[in-house]
């Protein structure tokens, strides 16, 4: 097992290279090699596309009777991936690249055919130059001619783009600018305006409010002098100055501060929860006494405060009138 990994073998001394005998090969012999497809192809046989960089078992033979100063040219046997159809191709080393023989064609050939058509119209013109001046001459002019026409279009089409196009950014971006500063400065006079208002609105309830107030203190501070100055009591101690059609004007005032006070007296309602009607212990006593005598001779009881007195009207319907037919109860029944 070591002996296979000897690079060098041993040789008799009595070796003679000549004594072997050569293989004799066809010169057609064909090798099985690996390589991928050289360019785009498409199968005549069923359509199938064969893209470049396919990888493929090709047969390699040497072509006969065809050589390229000197080199030997190759031809290629795949088949198609789908129907398995022979497709055979061959080196081209004048222009490095391979050539397409049968059984497909090659895609994407539509430029390397202008190139070859470019260069080969170059070729005949420079044979025509070589041996006949005046066409020099005249190609020359031909040049000049169209290069000068090819100067004039693009100029052409220089200025009408910068017609179309003339656009200032400069002035655009001033101009979007100042928009923008205009509006903002809108919005902002907008919101002062709306600030504004609303403050007005506030300070107007605020003095409204404090109207309002002020006229509340007033009155509550009149009605504390009134109170002050005048009592209950006084309509009972004062008399009362009356007009020719009966009625009190003195004491106006002093009467509507006992209403505001105490209340009316107009009627019996409102003194009956008050005060106690008196018993008639005079008629039992005198029952012969007339009753005229009796009404002119009533008298008032009044509460033990000597404060409080009471003074007759004129009018017997009236509130103090009313007030004669009371006493207080208490003193009833002491008596």
């Amino acid at each position: 097992m070591s002996e296979r990994k000897v690079l060098n073998k041993y040789y008799p001394p009595d070796f003679d290279p000549a004594k072997i005998p050569k293989l004799k090969l066809p010169k057609d012999r064909q090798y099985v090699v690996r390589l991928m497809a050289p360019f785009n192809m498409r199968c005549k046989t069923c359509g199938e596309y064969i893209y470049k960089g396919k990888k493929f078992n090709a047969r390699k033979e040497t072509v006969q009777n065809e050589l390229y100063m000197g080199l030997p040219i190759f031809r290629f046997y795949i088949k198609c991936t789908r129907c398995l159809a022979e497709i055979t191709f061959k080196t081209d080393p004048e222009n490095t690249d391979y050539a397409m023989e049968h059984g497909a064609t090659r895609n994407f050939q539509a430029e390397k055919l202008i190139e070859e058509e470019e260069k080969r119209i170059q070729q005949e013109r420079e044979d025509e130059e070589l041996n006949n001046p005046m066409k020099v001459l005249e190609n020359r002019t031909k040049d000049s001619k169209m290069e000068m026409e090819v100067l004039e279009n693009l100029q052409e089409l220089k200025e009408l783009n910068q017609r179309q196009a003339l656009v200032d950014f400069e002035g655009m971006i001033d101009q979007y600018r100042e928009l923008e500063r205009r509006e903002r400065e809108r919005e902002q006079e907008e919101d002062e305006r709306e600030t504004k208002e609303m403050l007005d609105r506030v300070l107007v309830k605020r003095l409204r409010d404090s109207d309002s107030d002020s006229d509340e203190e007033k009155e509550k501070k009149n009605r504390k002098t009134d109170n002050t100055d005048v009592k209950a009591t006084d309509i009972l101690t004062t008399d009362k100055p009356t007009d020719s059609q009966g009625g009190t004007s003195g004491g106006v005032k002093k009467v509507e501060s006992w209403e505001r006070s105490v209340g009316t007296l107009s009627g019996k309602s409102s003194l009956g929860s008050l005060v106690v009607r008196k018993k008639p212990v005079a008629a039992v006593n005198k029952p012969k006494e007339s009753t005229a005598s009796a009404a002119t001779s009533q008298t008032v009881a009044v509460d033990s405060s000597p404060a409080l007195k009471l003074t007759s009207t004129q009018n017997g319907s009236s509130s103090l009138s009313l007030l004669g037919a009371y006493s207080d109860s208490d003193s009833n029944d002491s008596e």
